[in-house]
């Protein structure tokens, strides 16, 4: 080979290692390993083993200890409710009502649940009862269908145990004048004569 052609062949390699040198250099790997003919699957290095090694394995789920060996904290428990209820009751005309005092972080609230199937509108008197003579008294209308529904009272501040509040539901119907019939009352403790 004269040295004319040696320069050209010599030029051309230089070329192409220049070219393709930052290609190889940057190649990252784009899918699980290539096994070589022969191995086993259970080789010297496994790929799950690779990917780890590169950061690029399964993230670490939630509840795995962290870099420092402690475990991540878990999501807080949601806040207790307690409940406290009468008994379900129902009027000969077709009204039905349980009366309830509820609690939870430290407020307190009054919820009667009822259902109409006296086919009139009436009114849901909720009155809730706590500790030094606090009250709290709400009414709600309840339409003439047989659905049920909620009347509650506004939550307050608790001022000692739920267990020391009362409430009681009074179901009336739109009467004439001064007089509104009572169709049932509905207490949330257990007392006889809560029904009417």
């Amino acid at each position: 080979m004269s040295p004319v052609n040696l320069r050209v062949v010599g030029l051309g390699t230089a070329v192409t290692v220049a070219v393709l040198l930052p290609l190889v250099a940057t190649a990252r790997p784009t899918g699980d390993p290539v096994r070589p003919a022969g191995a086993s699957a259970e080789g010297d290095a496994k790929p799950g083993d690779l990917l780890r090694e590169l950061g690029l394995g399964p993230r670490t789920p939630a509840s795995a200890p962290s870099a420092s060996g402690s475990a991540i904290p878990a999501a807080p428990a949601a806040p207790e409710r307690v409940t406290h209820c009468g008994p379900e009751l129902a009027s000969p005309e077709g009204a039905e009502a349980q009366t309830c005092v509820l609690g939870e972080e430290g407020e307190v609230w009054a919820r009667t649940y009822y259902r109409n199937a006296t086919a009139r509108q009436f009114d849901a008197f909720l009155t809730l009862m706590g500790p030094g003579g606090r009250t709290v008294q709400v009414s709600c209308p309840v339409p003439a269908q047989d659905e049920p529904g909620t009347c509650e009272t506004p939550r307050e501040r608790a001022h000692g145990a739920v267990t020391a509040y009362t409430a009681v539901a009074e179901l009336a119907g739109a009467g004439e004048g001064e007089a509104t019939p009572l169709l049932l009352r509905a207490g949330s403790n257990t007392a006889d004569g809560e029904g009417s």
